[in-house]
């Protein structure tokens, strides 16, 4: 075991030094030898025992009297270590990659890759007083029994479908948003935006977004995409709404006519109860094809769900 150990050690080392790559080449050997059933190389194994010995020594007799007595029980202790550190670095690698957190999809908790959480970050809906202790978690999300017909579409009629569930004003949804854009976009995905007044004072924007989509469903993507990209300070300025319809070709007395009636008030407030069945507790939540994401996740993930590579 020691010989293995010493030759990762090494090998690792002598990326950059001469001096460990020699190390490591006598380690290989010595391996070799023990998996043909030989003998080790006697020679390589009591010279850096001794070296160990000698670092002990300086610090505590016992120390070096105990590893010298125990020196293979050792060696297989350090390797068992090494091997289960090695298998939880790899395996939160492989779920950096696929899910943007170590520790699995939608798990918080630290990770070397993500140490201050960013891809499971969302803004919560506390404040909107609908969120009880038991909606914390995605296991609750759901899109069943749930009416999306009436929120803003694309459909390709292909077989992925792309919900997106975000806030205008909110830093997270505003981070997700262009890339779930451009994965629907490149793989012709359906897609569907509901806007999900996170913070309280965006509920207007989801008044805006439907009297848009209903008015020209082809032209409120451009504008969406728009309002996502917008400083977010000047999302609640009427000028810059009215500009941003008229830039778009939507006629913004008309707009603003359909924001302000009690139909649209009314058509809104049954989109909120319908989004609400979902159990979602912060934004941005997405679902593809009925697997949910929430927080920001890099392209990747996005794009593996979608492709069907990380599901099995």
């Amino acid at each position: 075991m020691f010989c293995i150990i010493a030759l990762i050690v090494f090998s690792i080392l002598g990326i950059f030094s001469a001096t460990h790559r020699a190390l490591a080449l006598e380690a290989l050997d010595c391996v070799f030898r023990r998996v043909t059933l030989r003998p080790c190389n006697t020679g390589f194994k009591e010279r850096a025992k001794n070296k160990i010995l000698a670092k002990l020594l300086e610090r505590s007799e016992m120390a070096a009297r105990l590893f010298n007595k125990h020196f293979e029980l050792l060696s297989w202790i350090f390797f068992i270590l090494m091997i289960t550190s090695t298998f939880w670095v790899v395996k939160g690698g492989y779920n950096f990659y696929l899910y943007g957190s170590c520790n699995g999809l939608n798990q918080s908790g630290f990770c070397a890759f993500d140490p201050n959480g960013e891809n499971n970050k969302v803004t919560q809906l506390n404040n909107l007083g609908i969120c009880s202790p038991e909606q914390q978690s995605e296991k609750n999300l759901t899109l069943n029994g749930v009416d999306l017909s009436t929120f803003p579409k694309i459909n390709t009629d292909s077989k992925n479908t792309i919900v997106f569930i975000g806030c205008y004003e909110c830093d997270y949804s505003r981070k997700a948003y262009p890339e779930i854009r451009e994965l629907a976009k490149k793989e012709k995905a359906n897609l569907i935006f509901a806007h999900y007044p996170a913070i309280t004072n965006t509920s207007y924007l989801s008044t805006l977004n439907y009297c848009a989509y209903n008015k020209n469903p082809e032209q409120f993507w451009t504008l969406n995409d728009y309002l996502f990209a917008a400083d977010k300070e000047k999302l609640f300025d009427q000028i810059f709404i009215d500009q941003a319809l008229a830039q778009f070709d939507f006629n913004a007395a008309e707009i603003n006519q359909c924001v302000n009636s009690a139909e649209t008030k009314a058509a809104t407030g049954a989109q909120f109860q319908e989004l609400k069945k979902t159990g979602l507790y912060g934004t941005p939540t997405i679902f593809i094809n009925g697997q949910v994401f929430v927080g920001p996740k890099p392209y990747r993930v996005y794009r593996s769900a979608l492709k069907k590579f990380i599901f099995f």
